[in-house]
């Protein structure tokens, strides 16, 4: 069966303005007086920013040259030098593909960044062809050292973890971004790289990670438990805030709300699909015997019925379901089905139903539904079931329930709850930190919130969260676009003035949204 598409992507209108033909009605336009800048009672000399890819620049799936210049600390670094902030040093990147190497060669999941294809994100060698990258962990490390350590993966305990950024420490404990950073004290901590530079002004955005990898992952992943966290977050704080003469700091957004998992729709089996629609009326009869069974042991709603004139849900596992298999085997031989058969149509949907509203398909799911597993089919052949029917047997969403980590599920104490009490958890933890420390906190999450409700209008760009056209995800629907980290170093620096006297942006001083692009061309080198 051919792979379905689910993502819908609207054409821009431009619209032009003409200009009054009439020159002698021209009048120049009365230029706003802002007042001169000051940085208050902070003092930027020397500013270091910890954190995660989005610390880093990460945009598109990857890390790359002209995403790191676009970072929002670096952002923020050339508006503290209008009043005494010192250099920015960041581990740059060779090339603008992304992706890292070790020796030469690529390192498996680390690959060059996503293009927009025309109708969703691409891989960017389908576009320009195969392509070399140039960023060695082996071979050519920047010198640092760097005021940017935003680590692409790093969880809040990771900022505190000795030799995090030892090559010899791959790939269980150490991060490859990381190892860029350490030079010749690979054992060094994060925190401890950056007062080495004696800072005196801090940013953290830590802590995404913590939580995020559950959610990308439909919860295979773990959530760092309560008091890691606190313990991890609370000491890098310390640290930092006795350290220099203030910060600020940014909580953790609702990860459950990105265009990540907000993309792909429950029901995206669409009737009108030639490689699905007319397939419906046999499907449905072979999931009636089943239906039955489910009506019989007194679970109606793990049905499965697939529309001829709407789009359909898709089959999920769903692990807090109780497991019903015996007993479902039983059934289904009580209404004549052979053991044999019985027990792989209840081995296969004893923790089975269909999406409903309540769950979030993950981005890449959009590749994986409607597909065979290939695993499963081998499987079932392995078991002595004929190619055809274990092939019927085997397609992802349709006839195989979609496996957990293509799935957030939803419902009282679900995934998403799980997911959302970690954030909540999290940011309290945070919240009192700021507190305690004397931080400037950015709220992140109202941000976000913000943008996913009403959009927000920068300078005369109205943003969402919608995956592309938004302007401020990227294309792997987690990362920030350029123009999305600028709208980040804003609030950062609003929350900097509030805090401590500063005028960013009330003397003008804030990034401005057109100079900062929503994506990358495929061409960039």
């Amino acid at each position: 069966m051919k792979t379905l598409k689910y993502i819908g992507l609207s054409l821009l209108v431009l619209a032009f303005l003409s200009c009054d033909d009439d020159v002698n009605n021209f009048r120049l336009p009365q230029q706003e007086v802002f007042p001169p800048l000051e940085a208050g009672t902070a003092d930027f000399s020397t500013y270091v920013a910890l954190g995660n890819s989005l610390t880093s620049g990460f945009t598109d799936n990857a890390l790359f040259r002209a995403s790191q210049f676009n970072s929002y600390p670096n952002i923020m670094a050339e508006k503290m030098a209008l009043v005494g902030g010192g250099a920015f040093n960041q581990p740059l990147t060779n090339d603008n593909f992304g992706g890292l190497a070790a020796g030469g060669v690529r390192i498996p999941g680390f690959d060059p960044r996503l293009v927009f294809g025309g109708a969703g994100p691409v891989p960017l060698e389908s576009v320009i062809g195969p392509v070399t990258v140039t960023t060695d962990i082996v071979l050519n490390n920047p010198i640092g050292p760097f005021n940017n350590l935003g680590i692409p993966g790093a969880a809040s305990f990771h900022l505190l973890a000795p030799g995090y950024g030892n090559i010899a420490n791959l790939p269980d404990a150490a991060n490859p971004y990381a190892v860029r950073v350490t030079g010749n004290a690979p054992n060094a901590t994060m925190v401890e790289l950056a007062l080495a530079q004696n800072p005196t002004f801090f940013s953290l955005w830590i802590g995404n990670n913590d939580v995020l990898g559950f959610a990308t992952s439909g919860g295979v992943r773990p959530i760092t438990p309560q008091p890691v966290f606190d313990q991890a977050l609370g000491a890098t704080v310390a640290l930092m805030a006795g350290a220099t003469s203030g910060g600020v700091i940014a909580n953790i957004p609702d990860v459950t709300t990105i265009p990540f998992l907000t993309t792909i729709p429950f029901a995206p089996l669409d009737p009108s699909n030639p490689a699905f629609g007319p397939q419906i009326p046999a499907l449905n009869a072979q999931f009636a015997a089943l239906n039955a069974a489910y009506a019989f042991l007194g679970v109606p709603e793990r049905s499965v019925v697939f529309s001829e004139t709407e789009a359909s849900p898709v089959v999920i596992f769903d692990a807090a379901l109780p497991n019903i298999s015996v007993e479902l085997a039983q059934v289904l031989i009580g209404g004549g089905l052979d053991p044999q058969t019985a027990g792989l149509l209840a081995q296969q949907y004893g923790q089975s139903r269909q999406a409903n509203a309540n769950d979030l398909l993950t981005l890449p799911s959009s590749a994986v539904i409607a597909t065979l597993n290939e695993a499963r089919f081998a499987e079932l052949v392995g078991l002595g079931v004929d190619p055809q029917t274990a092939g019927q047997l085997s397609v992802n969403g349709v006839t195989f329930p979609l496996e957990n980590q293509w799935v957030l599920t939803g419902g009282e104490n679900g995934e998403i709850d799980m997911a959302n009490m970690a954030v909540t958890n999290f940011n309290a933890t945070i919240e009192s930190l700021a507190s305690q420390n004397g931080l400037a906190l950015v709220d992140a999450n109202a941000l976000l919130v913000e943008l996913n409700t009403t959009g927000i209008m920068f300078d005369d760009y109205m943003l969402t969260s919608d995956l592309v056209f938004g302007g401020v995800f990227s294309l792997d629907g987690v990362h920030l676009t350029a123009r999305g980290y600028a709208l980040a170093a804003n609030k950062f620096l609003e929350a900097i003035d509030e805090k401590y006297g500063s005028n960013f942006i009330e003397s003008g001083n804030g990034a401005k949204a057109g100079d900062y692009p929503t994506n990358y061309s495929p061409t960039l080198q």
